[in-house]
């Protein structure tokens, strides 16, 4: 199995309005560093997974819709509990549809709330 993998970073406030969450009920910003994994078995006939470029933009283009924002305020989330889980799939299911499937197997969206905590969703592509 070949991978590519991208990475950017997005800057978002957000609260977790459950008191298993304790302080980060609040209010609260974050800083995600995203990584996005494309699978493939075989390279294309370009000789790669994918193109690095369109790949990274394609990223960005996903994380511009959120950077800056608050998601407590996006209808987009209105009753979801925004975890970084929750983010994850989020993310890799907007990335999926801006690059398209055609000869990728699967995508896993990492994202890093720290140097010591992350959350990853590895979503198949192939039927």
């Amino acid at each position: 199995m070949f991978t590519l993998t991208v990475r950017d970073h997005v800057m978002l406030a957000h609260s977790l309005p459950d008191p298993f969450f304790g302080p980060a009920q609040g209010l609260h910003g974050v800083t995600y560093v995203v990584e996005a994994t494309f699978e493939r078995p075989d390279l294309d006939e370009h000789g790669v997974v994918m193109d690095i470029g369109a790949a990274t933009e394609a990223l960005k283009g996903v994380l511009g819709r959120i950077a800056y924002g608050n998601l407590d305020e996006m209808a987009e989330f209105a009753g979801m509990l925004t975890t970084t889980e929750v983010m994850a799939r989020w993310v890799a299911d907007r990335l999926a549809e801006a690059v398209g499937t055609t000869g990728l197997e699967a995508l896993t969206v990492t994202l890093r709330e720290h140097p010591d905590a992350w959350a990853s969703y590895r979503r198949s592509l192939t039927g």
